[in-house]
């Protein structure tokens, strides 16, 4: 078999590897991508798009079943649980599609379907034993799910987000384990759509909160809506004809077992480099097996290797996933004319109700690099004007600030339009504005952001910089 020879070989083809691919293309000629799973971003086929196509049909539900408080009186909703996953499937197909378009849109001379492991640093072999031998290599395979030891075994019951939006209807019942990004995200919108829901988390932690007196107000408050424990005991789950049986101990204090349509394994992504004989590189390790790379240029030690995306375990969300690919695309190709990519501020957002966002450095990081040069802002959101009125008032939004210089460092929100509220702040840090500076911007009347002046004029107040905020302030209408 005739072995292939370029500049630059990357290996997959996701949100990363096609940054990577673009990229690199505009500075060489000689370019391979290689796939050896299924084409389609993990956003569009196993991500973020179906996941939010589930959850708005959620909200639909909910919101109809709660227009009385509006003196809207629906009668009955139901919900049809096959069209619900039919229209989940057909516009999952349709963001894949675009996917596969781009795919397709590449030159078929610079595109492979095929698996690879590294032979050498500068050489790949191909499942079906072909050498590709390549100056420089960039990684980008993404993740797998991670199932714990107790979900090992599992067969057609088990689910994780690979399988979950196949499902022909909605099922009757479901245990989650993992209250994480995912695991709540699809743990409110089963439970919103009509299915008995209960979920099983390790160590306490909720959607990636930092902060604990926000991570207790999520708690108690998705617990009004189902069943989480967020520090369970699960001594067993087994597999039956029909489902599943979890023995666990309830939060009441007695051991039950109770049977389920389904598990839902929402345990944690591990970046997919298993397999890909990275032992034969030279390169230096981590502990789950990653290289060890820049995060500015990507590169793996002083290598012609480089690694993007979900793969590096360094922030996978799409949108870092794109900087990254075209961080390391274009660092292969002008090598060893390396140069730092542009890393953005931290923004993560859970699409929960109430939703989940953290921006820049987040509590726990203060208080290990901060520590006593930082002040808290607060606001809560209950008695917030525009909230109430849409009946969204649930929430907290705590604002970091350094003392002395008056700069925003970053926030951590459980709370109404946490999403837009999130890149409004995302901007503010990557800008480097100080709170005052972040005052003097224009607030509207009645919006949910006047929460957002609330928690910063707090915050000028903790940093000696601004007068105590007014109780019941009318400067900008009442309920602000």
């Amino acid at each position: 078999m005739k072995p292939i020879h370029v500049e630059v070989a990357i290996v997959g083809a996701g949100t990363a590897g096609m940054g990577a691919y673009r990229a690199a293309r505009a500075q060489v000629d000689s370019v391979l991508l290689i796939e050896g799973g299924t084409y389609g971003t993990t956003c569009a086929r196993v991500g973020c798009m179906p996941s939010k196509l589930l959850i708005a049909a959620a909200e639909a539900a909910h919101q109809a079943r709660h227009a009385s408080a509006f003196g809207i009186q629906v009668l009955a909703v139901a919900v049809d649980g096959g069209a619900v996953m039919a229209r989940v499937q057909r516009e999952r197909d349709r963001f894949v599609s675009f996917v596969l378009a781009a795919i397709e849109a590449i030159a078929p001379d610079d595109r492979l379907t095929t698996k690879v492991r590294f032979q050498d640093a500068n050489t790949l072999v191909t499942e079906q034993g072909q050498l590709i031998h390549a100056k420089r290599i960039v990684i980008a395979t993404g993740s797998k799910p991670v199932l714990p030891p107790v979900l090992k075994g599992l067969g057609s019951h088990l689910l994780t987000n690979e399988n979950v939006f196949d499902l022909p209807t909605l099922p009757a019942s479901l245990a989650v384990f993992g209250p994480g990004v995912l695991g709540l995200e699809l743990t409110q919108a089963m439970s919103r759509l009509g299915v008995s829901v209960k979920v099983f988390g390790v160590g306490g932690g909720i959607a990636g909160i930092q902060d604990p007196a926000i991570r207790d107000y999520a708690n108690q408050t998705f617990n009004h809506e189902f069943y989480l424990d967020a520090s369970a005991q699960v001594k067993s789950v087994k597999e039956t004809a029909t489902g599943v049986e979890v023995n666990y101990l309830h939060r009441d204090g007695a051991w039950r077992t109770e049977a389920f349509d389904y598990v839902l394994a929402a345990t944690g992504q591990a970046p997919a480099v298993a397999g890909l004989g990275l032992e034969h590189t030279g390169l230096q390790l981590n502990d789950r097996g990653v290289p060890l790379f820049d995060r500015f240029t990507l590169q793996c030690g002083d290598s012609t290797i480089f690694i993007a995306g979900d793969a590096s375990n360094d922030r996978p969300l799409l949108h870092e996933a794109a900087d990254q690919g075209r961080i390391a695309g274009e660092n292969a190709g002008l090598f060893p004319g390396i140069q730092p990519g542009l890393r953005r501020t931290p923004l993560a957002v859970v699409f929960t109700d109430p939703q989940v966002a953290s921006v820049g450095l987040n509590l726990k990081q203060l208080e290990q690099d901060h520590k006593d040069r930082f002040a808290v802002g607060l606001v809560s959101f209950e008695d917030q004007g525009r909230s109430r009125v849409m009946l969204r008032n649930q929430g907290l939004l705590k604002v970091y600030g350094e003392r002395g210089t008056g700069l925003f460092l970053g926030a951590e929100m459980f709370g109404p339009a946490a999403e837009h509220i999130g890149h409004l702040l995302a901007w503010a840090a990557q800008q480097r504005m100080t709170v005052s500076s972040m005052l003097d911007m224009p607030f509207y009347h009645p919006v949910i952001e006047e929460g957002l002046r609330t928690a910063l004029r707090d915050l000028n107040h903790q940093l000696h910089l601004g007068p105590q905020v007014v109780e019941g302030c009318m400067d900008c209408g009442p309920g602000a």
